[in-house]
């Protein structure tokens, strides 16, 4: 009876040893890395989670002005009329915090910056302006308004936890693969009459929202759209942030349109009417200029019809 009872006691110190030892060497839950493959992609902060202090107002109108810009700074503004009646959000969806998104995800780990479009160092306020200049074909702010001092707010709050001079997956606008063959209008118009016309219109207006102080959806081509200096008027930024977001609200881990039929739409509604800016002063080192951009003079020879539409395989892949 004695033997029987002593192998039991040595078997159970044997298993309660080899547990121990599994434990020890096993990291608490709070420790594993359970974000894993393409789930690890930057996601902001949305509006519930905003500060409430008083202190923040500035952080919350600046959301306020992302996403309603059209009602403050359009043509109808309460605040200034300087902008085309476009909200920030049309094109910085969800307020800047969706994945791949033309989100803000990189913005306060990374300005001041030097940037090669401008050829000198950009403050957040800088960047803040040529949005409104380009993709809102507007007048710049003042710098040190509220509505300023607001947005740069929200911006900074927003990439607060962003790693100083990093950019995290999923911020900005996916480069997608290029084609081997030039992006086509005449394909991207199937694309659009079948997927976008719907809501963007037959001629790219856009619907506005009840009260007419901005859009429900914006118009892609045509006087209220955004002008030819802005970065969604090259076609990899078009291509890759459509492919990833559009028809809303799809996104990354669910795309509705190939990358084909990406690059061919963006290539139809870029070769739509819409306001020119002058760009001649963009680049100013033309060996710095992106692939796509549309417009030269270039360090290489090929055409601007190449250069906007592709092929690229022998382009520099400058973004």
């Amino acid at each position: 009876m004695w033997q029987r009872y002593k192998w039991l006691l040595l078997l159970t110190v044997l298993v309660t040893t080899v547990m121990m030892a599994v434990l020890w060497k096993t990291p608490p839950p709070e420790t594993v890395n359970k974000v894993t493959g393409e789930a690890d992609c930057w996601t902001g902060a949305g509006a519930n989670q905003l500060p409430v202090g008083s202190e923040d107002s500035l952080i919350r109108y600046g959301r306020e002005l992302i996403v309603h810009t059209a009602q403050y700074l359009g043509p109808k503004g309460n605040v200034t009329q300087i902008s085309n009646g476009m909200n920030c959000q049309n094109c910085h969806l969800e307020a800047g915090t969706k994945p791949w998104g033309n989100n803000y995800g990189a913005v306060a780990a990374n300005y001041p910056k030097y940037r090669d479009r401008s050829g000198s160092i950009e403050s957040i306020e800088k960047r803040v302006n040529d949005c409104i200049e380009r993709s809102l074909n507007g007048q710049p702010l003042d710098s040190s308004s509220r509505e300023m001092r607001a947005l740069v707010a929200y911006l900074q709050w927003l990439g607060k936890d962003v790693p100083k001079g990093t950019s995290p997956k999923g911020s900005g606008i996916m480069q997608l693969p290029f084609l081997a063959r030039a992006a086509d209008p005449a394909k991207g118009a199937i694309v659009y009459i079948s997927t976008c016309q719907r809501c963007h219109g037959s001629n790219g207006e856009g619907q506005l929202k009840k009260n007419e102080t901005g859009y429900e959806y914006p118009p892609l081509w045509g006087p209220h759209s955004y002008n030819t200096g802005a970065g969604l008027f090259r076609l990899s930024r078009f291509a890759g942030f459509v492919k990833n977001n559009m028809p809303n609200p799809c996104n990354y881990h669910q795309p509705q349109l190939t990358d084909e039929q990406a690059w061919d739409v963006a290539a139809f509604v870029n070769s739509q009417p819409r306001p020119v800016k002058d760009t001649r002063n963009d680049w100013p080192d033309i060996r710095t200029k992106p692939f796509d951009h549309p417009f030269g003079p270039y360090a290489d020879s090929m055409s601007e019809q190449q250069h906007k539409f592709g092929p690229w395989k022998t382009a520099s892949t400058r973004l």
